[in-house]
């Protein structure tokens, strides 16, 4: 079992086994994990869906360089970070961030710090399809560069 794992799939995942995986390590004592899902609005009313694109390689190497700047950090025995691309309905899981830590205060804030930076640096594009089948890309937003700066 590699304990810092990054994954890009179109498929659904199963939260619980995640964090079963990494709740298997006897040196953890706090597992810590966060799941983004599909909610029906966004940058507008009356969304259906998402479409979300990667630049594969590039990704995935990000994430693990997020990864590495989290383990630099804080004590982690572990981190899995899975994230879907393609069309995703209402209600699905788009990503998942688990990490694993002998100590919650470390699991939580490189919980915290994964999702910041996935959310600022990883090379995602992600278009919401409304309801009437119109679509727009949605870009960058001013939170979740603030949300960033905060770890500078």
């Amino acid at each position: 079992m590699q304990p810092f794992t990054v994954r890009i799939q179109h498929e659904v995942f199963d939260c619980g086994a995640e964090i079963a995986r990494l709740s298997a390590n006897p040196a953890c004592g706090a597992v810590v994990s966060f799941s983004g899902l599909v909610r029906d609005y966004g940058d507008r009313q009356d969304i259906a869906a998402l479409e979300l694109e990667h630049y594969p390689g590039m990704t995935e190497n990000t994430l693990h360089a997020i990864i590495q700047q989290a383990r630099e950090r804080w004590q982690l025995q572990a981190a899995t970070i899975i994230h879907r691309v393609g069309h995703l309905p209402l209600g699905e899981a788009i990503v998942l961030v688990v990490t694993a830590s002998s100590h919650r205060k470390d699991a939580f804030a490189a919980a915290e710090f994964l999702m910041d930076f996935l959310k600022t640096e990883a090379p995602f594009w992600k278009k919401e399809i409304q309801q009437d089948g119109s679509s727009y890309w949605v870009e960058a937003k001013a939170s979740d560069q603030s949300a960033a700066g905060r770890w500078q």
